[in-house]
């Protein structure tokens, strides 16, 4: 296994053997522990001394179910702090493949006029790098460029990248991966790690694992049956199994349910319920394109061997492609969040933030707070649309946008600004849900609904049923939750097999076993949460080095004091409540 540095500053690479430090690090683990032992806390998110981090994890590369993650971590120009962002991709298994436990950008070059590609092979004995320029295909639409990549080196290459955002530096901005369909469509896209790629003038990463040895396994029996029993466990589970919730209707499959809860936040979370929440859902999608295409449409995996298969696709009243996916954090972010209720329009929006390199949360987010400053009003898919295009023209009002949600709010004057650390809040109202604003508010990620999904218990009554509106125990309910997120991360696992392993208990074994049947440990539930743990100790280490203290794990002072309908629930977990959740850790 090896380390492998690529200097943008001379354009040269090196190969490490994998220290022992790192021996049992992979995905999250190991991109934030390495921010953490290289970077300085204090430097410039896009200058010279930040270091991009690409790592698979554990299971990424092999035969195991929804195992196709890549971890990306860096220091964020959004929060100013850590960030890992992950995206399932084949970009993640042809690094495994190819036995790199780690790729690191490095380093900045002078010339800020030109960009390069990297193109990494097998060559019989150790992956090699070959650079070639890549000038002529910046400041252009992703799904322009991205063909020629592939018709350049083949068609079963993978491909990660930024779009034109990035390359302006913006601050939501995010990394793009090829899916199946060779589609410029999955995306590491938050925290504006997009902008940290561009700002080492890295245009393409592309991987061909041809002849690649593969994953190196220890025990495969061990694997075999712990890969199994999770399989086993996705396949019967009401939310994971063929044609059930994700399959059917994708992870938009949430609108409804949220909305019903009073949890979906609505014009720029002024609101829990949006009355056009039905024809934005994920069974709005699967209705009309039932209508459009004369069949029903389940979803396709976004990555190699993901037996969910969540993944969407929209089509036009033609029949035509209009996009894919729509997820349930975009259809919400750049539908009820804005008042919009209109799908055509939100797929055309959803396209173009995937065009353009563009976060659809921090572009929800910051929209919502531009139309709370009177910039638009409400509703107006229209005036969204072309708002999303000055974004990537980079044109004066485009710029403005550009810093994302908390920054767009400084800029007009907005109180009502749901942002933490500087990253906008996903789809989850904080007041209707309170343990998930918790996650929000200590997660060293910023607002980030992935990083401790407590969702699964207060609205999906997986684990058990809570109710959503008390505060009793949340705090330690996100902790648990953060802590085994972040081992999940690490394993290279999706994280929807939480469904599964939460419920049935022979699905966690599963995935237990798995890791232990490549790695030769001998894990057991409470190593994955001691192991989780320390990921979250290193980052907020670097966090509070960089100024991110616990006064700054904090959600927006307007939702203490502002009872949100329909519950007419403020947030009210006490600070001392929100600083335990580290402390105790």
């Amino acid at each position: 296994m090896w380390i492998l540095r690529i200097n943008t500053s001379n354009l040269s690479y090196k190969l490490e053997e994998v220290p022992e430090k790192y021996k049992l690090l992979y995905g999250r683990a190991l991109t934030s522990q390495m921010i953490y032992d290289e970077v300085p806390p204090l430097c410039h998110a896009l200058g010279p001394n930040n270091k991009l981090v690409f790592s698979a994890g554990m299971v990424t590369g092999t035969v195991s179910p929804t195992s196709a993650r890549i971890s990306v971590g860096g220091k964020s120009p959004l929060t100013g702090g850590i960030k890992e962002a992950n995206a399932g991709t084949a970009w993640g298994p042809d690094l495994a493949k190819m036995r790199i436990r780690a790729l690191v950008l490095e380093g900045q070059p002078l010339n800020t006029e030109t960009y390069v590609g990297a193109l990494i092979e097998w060559d019989g004995e150790k992956p090699v790098v070959e650079f070639f320029d890549a000038t002529k295909y910046t400041g252009k639409d992703v799904y322009e460029v991205y063909p020629k990549m592939f018709e350049m080196y083949g068609p079963r290459v993978s491909i990660a990248s930024m779009g034109v955002v990035s390359e302006m530096g913006y601050s939501n901005s995010g990394i793009v991966f090829n899916d199946m369909h060779q589609r410029p469509s999955r995306y590491a896209g938050r925290g504006g790690l997009g902008a940290v790629l561009a700002s080492k003038r890295m245009k393409f990463i592309i991987l061909d694992a041809k002849g690649a040895p593969g994953v190196e396994m220890v025990d495969k029996a061990l694997f075999d049956e712990g890969r199994k029993k999770l399989i086993d466990a996705i396949r019967s589970h009401p939310i994971s199994k063929p044609k059930g919730g994700l399959n059917s209707y994708g992870t938009a499959v949430l609108v409804n349910i949220l909305n019903e809860a009073g949890g979906l936040p609505t014009r720029n979370f002024s609101a829990g319920r949006f009355e056009g929440a039905a024809k934005t859902s994920g069974e709005a999608i699967f209705e009309t394109n039932k209508e459009r295409m004369g069949k029903e449409i389940y979803n396709h995996p976004c990555s190699p061997g993901c037996i969910i298969q969540c993944s969407n696709t929209y089509y036009n009243p033609d029949g035509t492609e209009a996009t894919s996916c729509i997820e349930y954090e975009s259809t919400w972010s750049l539908g009820a969040n804005l008042g919009i209720d209109n799908l055509d329009d939100i797929a055309i929006m959803n396209q173009l933030c995937n065009a353009y390199g563009l976060d659809t949360i921090e572009t929800g987010g910051t929209l919502g707070v531009a139309m709370e400053a009177g910039v638009l009003e409400f509703g107006d898919s229209k005036g969204a649309i072309q708002l999303i295009h000055e974004m990537g023209k980079g044109s004066p009002m485009g710029r403005t946008l550009s810093g994302g949600t908390g920054t767009t709010g400084k800029i007009y004057g907005v109180k009502r600004v749901p942002a933490v650390k500087g990253q906008g809040m996903p789809a989850y109202e904080p007041r209707a849900v309170k343990g998930i604003g918790i996650t929000y508010a200590t997660t060293t990620m910023g607002a980030d609904h992935t990083a401790g999904y407590t969702i699964c218990p207060e609205i999906l009554g997986v684990s058990g049923k809570l109710d959503p509106l008390s505060p009793e125990g949340k705090a330690a309910l996100s902790r648990a939750f953060q802590a085994t997120t972040a081992f999940i991360d690490s394993s290279g696992h999706c994280l929807f097999i939480a469904f599964p392993i939460l419920d049935i208990a022979s699905g966690f074994e599963g995935m237990i076993q798995e890791c232990n049947g490549i790695l030769g440990t001998n894990w057991d539930a409470d190593a994955i949460v001691a192991y989780g743990s320390q990921t979250l100790r290193v980052e907020r280490a670097f966090n509070e080095a960089a100024g991110l203290s616990k006064e700054s794990d904090r959600i927006p002072e307007f939702m203490k004091t502002e009872p949100l309908p329909p519950h007419n629930q403020v947030f009210d977990i006490p600070d001392s409540a929100l600083d335990a959740v580290f402390a105790e850790l």
